[in-house]
């Protein structure tokens, strides 16, 4: 058996129908294709040395050279699969793209890309792409090029080049608003969500969905043209209509404009705008693309959310290993220690559930129900998920758990009254884990019988759709307990962010001047709408005043107490008037009242939207925004400088990810380098000028002026 045979062999194994072993076999460095005794060449794509196929320009290329010699094959049709058990294509290798500022050198290579998906799509022959897991971006793109699309139970399609500041650049523009209803198109390409399979048959995307043992019957059924195909219907003729077109177009930019300003992502507004003027002309819309997706490249939105895509992919490659967890106990059935266990049986573990109070522990079942209603997809997954959750009212799971993870009041005294009654109970090797979003570990180790299996694992509210879990380390934890932890991470689809336990740990630590500076804001009376108007403005997701509303003002006045105490960074006092607040049950949105007021469904109350547009025209500064943002950066500088997190680059994901710090700027760090360390210390010292000492450059700016810009 040759090389090539015994992978072919390794495939097979997989039970992916990847066609058959026959003499016209042959083997490119990415791409495998061979003809059965029907006449259909099955292409299979295998990129070697990656765990995900993805569309690079070598993929690209060497997909010409088989179209190149199908017609010497005497090919009767085309069959395109991937080999990889994670999914058909993930979309288009984002590194051919990285750093790439010539906007005549990117539409040069994107040309060329099409006219290869062009002859992909212009083939005499039937072509199928049958897809199974995740078909997203490029590979959509090139499934869109095929004649049918033959979907396995469970696949998933979708385009989130949003996501990276682009739209879809190999034809995806015209081919999905010419092949299904153009406003569901443009909302998939819009929004970045992925359809799951039903969704995308009852769409048009896809032909059929069959199991995989079903998949030769279905491809030779495509080849005698007896799938029965959809076609876009009556809206898709209206909306060739201009006029039509321009009206659902508005909808469209009003809906982008409510999450995405224009001056901060330009792409969907470039995508609306392609679309409104050449909807319906393939070729004008093919040249539109092509221009629009290049200017986008190299623009500095789509640059910088790049450096995001591969801030993700560092953070994924310290979640790799095995964790050995399969049973996680948890301690604490509040909105947090409820939603940790809801989100760890989603992805598969067991996990048992414990708290004082038998209701707590109902309620949060009861909004793990809710979630798995929402986020899975089939009954028998909602129901598996539910049946892994386990409420434990007597605590008897902490006994079998490979980690318990505490989720208790914030109070140190506390957290230490639950280890010692529970690590008596765990089993060996197990580790404990707590949850506390800024006490040191130090604090809370006394009386823990093993350190070395004693870590922080610091999740962010809410659990279910923030990605960053801090890794907490002391110096008694065991590079084993750290390595589990972050594999553990990996198992939920978690990003971990390795930190040293210090007061606040990383995140908290620099939100909290963020949100404090916001608190005097208030106290010199500048409206909160301003306030909050001016963080949106230089791109946060939410301003700082609804933020505090929240996470709980509660919970923001004991940590900023906390780090004031703790801490010598210079933090002002917290105005009187928040703890009086607190005390009056006013904590937030989940009180429904807070430094705003929220109606049932914990909306801000129409009243105070309506005045929100005046307010903050009233109130607006031209230095608020670095009133609240360079207290934030002095902060992450101050702990680059400590040692708290290794490098800018952990810093900057951990930021985007655990808070949501504005993406399109590639992270907090990275603005300041973009910005200046010249000017930041310039602008800070100026703030303390007028403002006092909290603004005061940390030294660790020294270290940031000196080193080369990345």
């Amino acid at each position: 058996m040759t090389v090539s045979q015994s992978i072919w062999a390794v495939l097979e194994r997989r039970n992916i129908e990847l066609g058959p072993e026959g003499e016209a076999t042959k083997t490119l460095t990415n791409w495998r294709y061979t003809k059965d005794e029907g006449g259909v060449v099955w292409l299979v794509l295998n990129r070697q040395d990656e765990s995900t196929n993805t569309l690079s320009e070598a993929v690209i290329a060497e997909l010409d050279t088989v179209l190149n010699e199908l017609h010497g094959m005497g090919a009767k049709a085309l069959v395109i699969r991937s080999a990889k058990r994670s999914g058909f294509i993930a979309g288009a290798d984002i590194r051919d793209f990285q750093g790439v500022t010539e906007l005549g050198e990117v539409e040069k290579r994107m040309r060329r890309a099409h006219e290869i998906i062009d002859r992909l799509d212009d083939l005499s022959i039937p072509t199928i792409a049958v897809i199974h897991g995740h078909c997203l971006g490029g590979g959509l793109e090139l499934a869109l090029a095929c004649d049918y699309r033959i979907a396995i139970a469970g696949s998933s399609f979708g385009f989130p080049e949003v996501l990276l500041g682009l739209h879809p650049g190999l034809g995806g523009t015209y081919r999905l608003t010419s092949l299904i209803d153009p406003v569901e198109a443009m909302t998939m390409m819009l929004t970045g969500r992925a359809a799951h399979a039903k969704k995308a048959k009852k769409l048009g995307l896809i032909d059929e969905i069959v199991e995989e043992r079903h998949v030769k019957t279905a491809v030779e059924a495509a080849v005698a043209g007896e799938l029965k195909r959809m076609s876009g219907g009556l809206k898709a003729s209206v909306l060739g209509l201009g006029p039509a077109r321009r009206m659902a177009a508005r909808r469209m930019r009003a809906e982008t404009e409510k999450k995405a300003p224009k001056e901060h992502y330009p792409a969907p507004y470039r995508l609306i705008d392609l679309w409104e003027e050449h909807g319906g002309d393939d070729s004008a819309m093919q040249r539109g693309e092509l221009r629009s997706f290049s200017e986008l490249l190299v623009g500095d939105t789509a640059q910088n959310l790049i450096r995001v895509f591969f801030l993700r992919e560092k953070m994924k490659g310290l979640a790799k290993g095995e964790s050995g967890i399969e049973h996680v106990h948890v301690i604490g059935a509040g909105t947090m220690g409820g939603d940790i266990a809801a989100w760890c049986a989603s992805r598969g573990l067991r996990v048992t559930l414990t708290d004082l109070d038998p209701r707590a522990i109902a309620a949060a079942v009861g909004r793990a129900s809710k979630f798995y209603d929402k986020r899975l997809h089939s009954n028998l997954d909602r129901r598996d998920a539910l049946d892994r959750l386990v409420p434990d009212f007597e605590g008897s799971g902490a006994a079998k758990a490979d980690l318990v993870i505490e989720a208790v009041a914030e109070k140190a005294e506390v957290k230490r009254k639950v280890y010692q009654s529970i690590t008596p109970r765990m089993k060996a090797g197990a580790i404990l884990a707590t949850n506390t979003s800024s006490i040191p570990l130090e604090t809370l180790r006394e009386g823990v019988s093993f350190p070395d299996r004693f870590i922080g694992l610091h999740f962010f509210n809410p659990v279910t759709r923030m990605e960053l879990v801090e890794i907490v380390a002391h110096d008694g934890a065991s590079e084993q307990s750290l390595q589990r932890a972050r594999a553990f991470c990996g198992d939920i689809s978690r990003l971990p962010a390795p930190v040293k336990s210090a007061p606040g740990f990383l995140v908290n630590r620099a939100l909290t001047p963020y949100l404090v500076e916001a608190f005097v804001m208030l106290d010199e009376g500048i409206p909160k709408e301003a306030i909050d108007k001016a963080a949106k403005d230089f791109g946060m997701p939410m301003g700082p005043v609804e933020l505090a509303d929240r996470v709980g003002l509660d919970i923001c006045l004991e940590v900023a107490r906390m780090l004031r105490e703790r801490l010598s960074d210079p933090m002002p006092d917290v105005p009187k008037w928040l703890a009086d607040k607190v005390k009056s049950g006013e904590t937030g949105r989940k009180a429904g009242r807070g430094l705003y007021a929220y109606d049932e469904n914990g909306k801000i109350k129409r009243e105070e939207t309506q005045k929100s547009d005046g307010e903050a025209a009233r109130g607006m500064d031209a230095d608020m925004a670095d009133r609240l943002v360079l207290p934030m950066l002095n902060t992450l500088v101050r702990c680059l400088r400590e040692g708290v997190v290794a490098d800018e680059e952990t810093a900057d994901g951990a930021m985007i990810f655990g808070t949501g710090f504005a993406p399109f700027r590639g992270g907090p760090l990275h603005y300041a380098r973009e910005r200046g360390a010249e000017d930041i210390v310039a602008k800070l010292r100026q703030l303390e000028d007028k403002h006092g000492e909290r603004f005061s450059p940390d030294e660790g700016w020294q270290v940031q002026e000196n080193q080369p810009a990345r």
